[in-house]
């Protein structure tokens, strides 16, 4: 087959014509938008697809950044041919040859080309600094196997205007040179694939040229090494394989089979027609513009129709974070409901507690008798009261231990709860998986629970004896002392049958009104204090979530500066029409 004339890839349906250019200066400015939007939108937890929405996202953004964003900045600058294909399709020797002399390497082992070789112009070096191209990749002049490296070198076997790029293969067995290839080829203008009579078939490379079709990329399709008596049965097979996907204006030249001599070339006329149709287009200003902008011109259609599916990735990230905050408020909204009422409501008046509470009140008859007869012996309750320091100090004790064990088992059954909802997803039980000891209360909330109480109880203790300064010398006061009214009054918040007792004794000592008004604040504390080591465990949560960084509004960006791209597309191409009319 007979390449094409210069430019002729660009008579496709989405060539110059397409308008998706538009104004370079708003474009610009809606693809940097678009750039920083899809950056923003986060997808870390394991929702379905989200392994290939994640890679197509890098791509896009690496896209933008090494491809259409400097592209639409210096649309005058050289036309970018990368060098791709299959593994052994004889890349590096047909860059080798192109140029005249050795300037990539080439050889029988696999991989051959581990980083990238820019071959230009001495004239355009200016085009190909990091601010320009592939700002990832850093500039070297030796040759390297370095994958994070761009190998530039200048010749004037190159003509102005063209720079010939080397890439790995596209089928490489390392992982690594096939991002890189795939990179290279995002980044280009103009694709220069390269395959063989016993390759040219293989799926990898047809998928990227498929995605080239789709997307208007400029192709042309080199069959190297292809024995004489093989070309007309390959190249029409292959001709046949490119119109199916979108390929069928893509000039096709043929290399045939041979062995390059000593220096690495092949002779100039087995790559006559591939150099002459370079040159043509290097030397035609026309030409080679109508070929970067048809390129960039699908890249932006492709980029902006393709970060739809983004938003709607992030979108699903957002539904799903804000159903795992969801699980994590109803569960401790309502421990921390039940934690207050269950601190006043009695229920913790059992067992040691309780034990240690009779040992210094008495044997719990005269108490409950209280409730009929406390106006018949308030100076008798003086007198029935047992209690001792270290007896109130053993109820202060036992309080502690009892409403600090009560938080633990609240956040223990509030940690099953979130876990167990978080756990009906995949993507929740994947952030349990994941996550630090999330499957139990911290460590330290045993501790902390303890203290909380600790702390209350001082409290306590010390509102009886702000309250209490005028009525230190009587003989009821005297009874108790502080640390025994502070015990009491400890009690007497924690309700039920014991605390209405507790309070009574309380009312015998201080007056109804103070105790009235004691009972209240001391109970407003304990419930504020437990609440903020439960919200602690509510907070490493939340907190887990917090850290997804996961934006609320990253999917309603994605969309908008999808459409400003759009929006600019289409004016262009209404614009563009109105003055062919």
């Amino acid at each position: 087959m007979t390449p094409d004339s210069p430019g002729s890839s660009g008579s496709r349906s989405h060539g110059a014509g397409d308008g998706a250019t538009g104004d370079n200066a708003q474009m610009l400015t809606a693809l940097v938008q678009l750039h920083s939007a899809l950056q923003g939108a986060r997808l870390p937890l394991q929702l379905p697809e989200v392994a290939e929405r994640r890679e197509a996202q890098v791509e896009m953004v690496d896209q933008l950044a090494d491809y259409a964003i400097p592209r639409l900045m210096s649309v005058e600058a050289p036309l970018l041919t990368v060098v791709a294909g299959s593994t052994g399709a004889g890349k590096s020797t047909l860059v080798n040859s192109l140029v005249g002399h050795q300037v990539s390497q080439a050889g029988v082992l696999r991989p051959t080309t581990r980083s990238a070789v820019l071959v230009h112009h001495p004239e355009d070096e200016g085009w190909f600094g990091p601010d320009r191209l592939l700002p990832d990749l850093s500039r070297v002049a030796e040759p390297t196997t370095d994958p994070g490296c761009l190998q530039l070198v200048a010749t004037d076997a190159v003509p102005k205007g063209l720079a010939i790029l080397d890439a790995p293969d596209v089928d490489s067995v390392d992982k690594h040179n096939r991002e890189l290839a795939a990179q290279l080829m995002a980044a280009a203008d103009l694709w220069l694939f390269v395959t063989s009579a016993a390759r040219y078939a293989d799926q990898v490379p047809w998928e990227f040229l498929k995605e080239a079709g789709e997307r208007s990329t400029a192709v042309a399709i080199v069959l190297d090494r292809t024995p004489a008596d093989a070309v007309e049965t390959v190249a029409t097979h292959l001709a046949r394989m490119l119109a199916s996907r979108g390929l069928r204006d893509s000039p096709l030249f043929i290399v045939h089979e041979g062995d390059p001599g000593a220096d690495g070339v092949l002779p100039p006329e087995e790559v006559g027609d591939v150099v002459t149709w370079l040159a043509s287009l290097a030397a035609d200003q026309k030409a080679r513009e109508s070929v970067v902008r048809q390129t960039l011109s699908g890249t932006i259609r492709t980029l902006a129709h393709a970060s739809h599916r983004i938003a709607d990735a992030a979108e699903a990230q957002i539904d799903e974070v804000a159903r795992l905050r969801r699980c994590v408020d109803s569960v401790y909204d309502q421990v921390v409901f039940e934690s207050e009422q269950g601190l006043t409501d009695g229920s913790l008046m059992t067992g040691e507690l309780l034990a240690r509470w009779h040992e210094f009140a008495g044997n719990g008859e005269l108490l409950r008798s209280l409730e009929t007869r406390v106006g018949m012996i308030r100076d008798r309750i003086v007198n029935a009261v047992k209690g001792k320091p270290q007896q109130a100090e053993q109820v202060a004790v036992a309080v502690a231990a009892t409403a600090g064990a009560e938080v633990v088992a609240r956040a223990e059954r509030a940690t099953a709860d979130v876990v167990a909802q978080w756990r009906t997803s995949e993507a929740g039980a994947a952030v349990v998986r994941d996550g630090e000891r999330l499957e139990r209360p911290a460590r330290e909330l045993a501790r902390a629970a303890e203290r909380t109480v600790r702390e209350w109880q001082r409290e306590v203790t010390d509102l009886v004896r702000e309250e209490s300064s005028d009525k230190r010398t009587s003989a009821r006061f005297m009874a108790f002392g502080v640390d025994g009214l502070g015990a009491t009054l400890a009690v007497a918040v924690l309700g039920g049958q014991e605390g209405r007792a507790a309070r009574q004794l309380l009312d015998a000592v201080l007056g109804p009104q103070t105790t009235a008004g004691l009972v209240e604040r001391a109970a407003a504390s304990l419930k504020a204090r437990v609440r903020v080591v439960l919200e602690s465990e509510r907070e490493r949560y939340a907190g887990v979530l917090d850290r997804l960084e996961v934006a609320p509004d990253s999917a309603d960006r994605v969309r908008a500066a999808s459409r400003r791209v759009d929006d600019i597309r289409f004016a262009d191409r209404s614009a563009l029409r109105a003055t062919r009319r």
